[in-house]
C-alpha cells in the first residue's frame, strides 16, 4: 500500500493531458493541476464548449483566471533535484502505439507481455502471477500484441493451437471433428518445429548465398580497383606513345624545313652568281658597243684602220640557250612527297584507330554472359559479314555485295595483294570481330570449312600453313553430306550432329568461346571451343573442288 501510494503520490506531480512533470503549474476550480500552456490549448481548442476539467468533466463559468500555483510549483523543483520524482510516460502509461495492460483499471500502464494462453496483456505488476502461481507459469508469454484475438477461431471460439496441414492453416482442437475431419492435423508447437528445421536450412543457404556475393561484391571492387589502375596506367602511356609520335612528326617537319631552306639557300647562291656573270658580260657587251659606235663615226680612215685592232676582246660568252629554265616547280615535289606520307599515315591510323577503337569498347567489365539459349537470344549478337576480294583466292567468284562465293573452274582476274590466298579456295572476311558475336552461313557444296582466323594466317605458304584448321592461327568445322569434322592445329575431332545447309556461329571473344551449331528449324550445338584469343579474329570459309559449289553468309534480321 505504501508503494502504491507513492505511485499516486508521484502522479500527482504529472500533467494529465501531456503526461509529463508539471510545468508553470495552475490549480483549475476543481482542485485538479495541469501545466498552463496544456490546459489553456485545451480550452482554446474546445471551440464553444464550456471550459471544463479533462478529468472530472466539471464545467466553470466563466472561464477561470489561470494562476501560476507557486508552492506546487517549488514541491515539483525539489522533487526533481532530490530525484524523487521520475516521468513514467515514456515506460509506464501506454500511448496510442502501445499495448495497454488489460487489468489496469483507469489510466492503463503499458503491456510488457501477453500470454497466448489467457489471450491478455499484462504490465508488469499485473504479470507478477505468471511468475509466482505454478500454472500460470507454463503459460506461453509473448511480447506485447494487439493481435491476441486473432488466435480465436472464429467458428469455435477455441484458442487456435493446431495445424491442419491439408488445407495449411491454424485451427482449434474441435474443427478436426467437423470441418477438418480426416484431415492431417498436429499441433501448431509441431508444425512450427518442422518449419522453423525448413526455415533454418533457407537461412543456411542464404547465409551462403550473402558469403557467396560478398565475395563476389569484393571481386568486383577489385575489379573496379584494377581498371582504373590499367585505364590509368593506359591513359598515361598512349599519352607518352602519342607524344613521341607529336615529337617525331615534329622533328621530320623541322628536318624536312631545315633541308629546304639550305637547298633553297645553295640554288638561289647558283643563281645569283650566275646571275652576276651575266651582268658582268652585259657590262662588258655595252663596253665594247660604246667603242664600236664612237670608232664607226670616225671620218678619218687612218685612224679607224689604226684604232680597230685596240677594240677590247670579248670575253668568253655564258650563252643564254645553255641555262634551262624549267616549269615553276621548285619545291612542289617535296609538298606531294609529304602529302604522299601524310596520306600513308591517316591510312595507317584509320586502320589501326578501328582496332584501338574495338580493343578499348571491347573492356566488358560484367561477370561473364551466358551462351544465348534461343535463336532470337542469338540474333542479338547478330553481326553482318561482307568478305575481303583482297583476300580471295582467284578460284572463288564474289557475288551478292561480297557476301557470296562460289568456286570456278576457270580462274577469276583479281590484281595480285600480298593478302590473297593462293593455294587453297578461301576467302577472309573484312570486319575482325571482338567481343560478342554470332553470324550463319548457308552452304551449297558438300565440301565447306566454316572457320575463324586470325589476320596474320600465312596466305600463300605450305599446306598447312595457309589452310583454315591446319594451323594454331585458326579453327574450322569442315561440312560435308554425311558428317562434321572440326579442325584445330592440324588436330581432327569427329562431329555428329543433324545435317543443315545452314551453320550458325557464335563467338565471344572475351570469354574465349567459339561454339558452331546446326541451324534448321532449331539450333543443335555441333562443337564448343574453350580457349583464350589473341588477336582479332576474321570470320573465313573455305569452298571444296567442285564447280558451282558455293557458301554464303546470311543477312540475319
Amino acid at each position: 500500500m505504501a508503494q502504491k501510494g507513492a505511485q499516486l503520490d508521484q502522479e500527482t506531480f504529472f500533467c494529465s493531458i501531456c503526461l509529463e512533470v508539471l510545468k508553470d503549474p495552475v490549480t483549475i476550480p476543481c482542485g485538479q493541476s495541469y501545466c498552463m500552456k496544456c490546459i489553456k490549448t485545451y480550452w482554446d481548442e474546445g471551440e464553444k464548449k464550456l471550459p471544463s476539467c479533462p478529468q472530472c468533466r466539471e464545467t466553470f463559468i466563466p472561464r477561470p483566471a489561470l494562476v501560476k500555483n507557486n508552492r506546487l510549483a517549488a514541491v515539483v523543483e525539489k522533487m526533481k533535484k532530490t530525484g524523487l520524482l521520475t516521468a513514467p510516460a515514456d515506460h509506464c502509461y501506454a500511448g496510442p502505439e502501445d499495448v495497454a495492460c488489460d487489468f489496469c483499471s483507469g489510466r492503463k500502464l503499458k503491456a510488457i507481455k501477453s500470454c497466448l494462453v489467457c489471450l491478455a496483456s499484462y504490465c508488469e505488476k499485473h504479470l507478477q502471477p505468471h511468475h509466482d502461481v505454478a500454472p500460470l507459469k507454463k503459460h506461453k508469454l509473448v511480447d506485447p500484441s494487439k493481435n491476441l484475438q486473432d488466435n480465436i477461431c472464429p467458428r469455435h471460439g477455441e484458442v487456435m493451437n493446431m495445424f491442419c496441414r491439408t488445407d495449411q492453416k491454424c485451427i482449434c482442437y474441435l474443427c478436426p471433428v467437423d470441418e477438418h475431419k480426416g484431415h492431417d492435423t498436429v499441433s501448431a508447437a509441431a508444425e512450427r518445429t518442422e518449419r522453423q528445421r525448413e526455415m533454418e536450412v533457407s537461412r543456411q543457404q542464404i547465409q551462403q548465398e550473402m558469403q557467396d556475393r560478398e565475395k563476389d561484391v569484393k571481386l568486383l571492387q577489385q575489379e573496379v580497383e584494377a581498371i582504373n589502375q590499367s585505364a590509368d596506367k593506359t591513359v598515361e602511356d598512349s599519352e607518352e606513345i602519342f607524344t613521341e609520335l607529336i615529337s617525331l612528326l615534329q622533328k621530320r617537319s623541322s628536318d624536312v624545313k631545315q633541308q629546304i631552306r639550305s637547298q633553297q639557300e645553295t640554288e638561289v647562291s647558283r643563281v645569283r652568281e650566275l646571275e652576276e656573270k651575266l651582268q658582268q658580260e652585259i657590262t662588258d657587251l655595252k663596253r665594247r658597243d660604246a667603242e664600236m659606235k664612237q670608232l664607226r663615226h670616225t671620218e678619218d680612215h687612218y685612224q679607224f684602220l689604226h684604232n680597230y685592232p685596240s677594240l677590247s676582246p670579248l670575253s668568253e660568252s655564258t650563252h643564254s640557250s645553255s641555262i634551262n629554265i624549267r616549269p615553276l616547280r621548285y619545291f612542289e615535289d617535296v609538298t606531294a612527297a609529304v602529302s604522299e606520307v601524310r596520306d600513308l599515315l591517316q591510312d595507317i591510323l584509320r586502320d589501326t584507330w578501328t582496332n584501338i577503337s574495338l580493343t578499348i569498347t571491347d573492356v566488358d567489365v560484367l561477370l561473364p554472359q551466358p551462351e544465348p539459349k534461343s535463336r532470337a537470344g542469338f540474333l542479338k549478337y547478330s553481326c553482318g559479314i561482307t568478305l575481303d576480294p583482297n583476300t580471295v583466292n582467284t578460284r572463288l567468284l564474289l557475288s551478292e555485295e561480297n557476301r557470296k562465293v562460289t568456286f570456278m573452274d576457270q580462274h577469276q582476274s583479281y590484281f595480285s595483294h600480298p593478302d590473297r590466298f593462293t593455294k587453297r579456295p578461301q576467302v577472309l572476311s573484312r570486319e575482325n570481330l571482338t567481343g560478342r558475336h554470332y553470324w550463319e552461313v548457308e552452304k551449297k557444296a558438300d565440301a565447306v570449312r566454316v572457320a575463324v582466323s586470325y589476320k596474320n594466317i600465312s596466305r600463300s605458304g605450305r599446306w598447312e600453313e595457309s589452310r583454315f584448321g591446319f594451323n594454331d592461327k585458326s579453327w574450322s568445322l569442315h561440312c560435308s553430306s554425311d558428317r562434321y569434322v572440326f579442325w584445330y592445329n592440324n588436330i581432327q575431332t569427329s562431329i555428329s550432329g543433324p545435317q543443315s545447309s545452314r551453320i550458325g556461329v557464335y563467338l565471344d571473344h572475351r570469354a574465349g568461346v567459339l561454339s558452331f551449331y546446326s541451324v534448321s528449324g532449331t539450333m543443335t550445338l555441333l562443337h564448343r571451343v574453350q580457349t583464350t584469343f589473341t588477336q582479332p579474329l576474321y570470320a573465313g570459309v573455305y569452298v571444296g573442288f567442285t564447280d558451282g559449289a558455293s557458301a554464303e553468309f546470311c543477312q540475319l534480321k
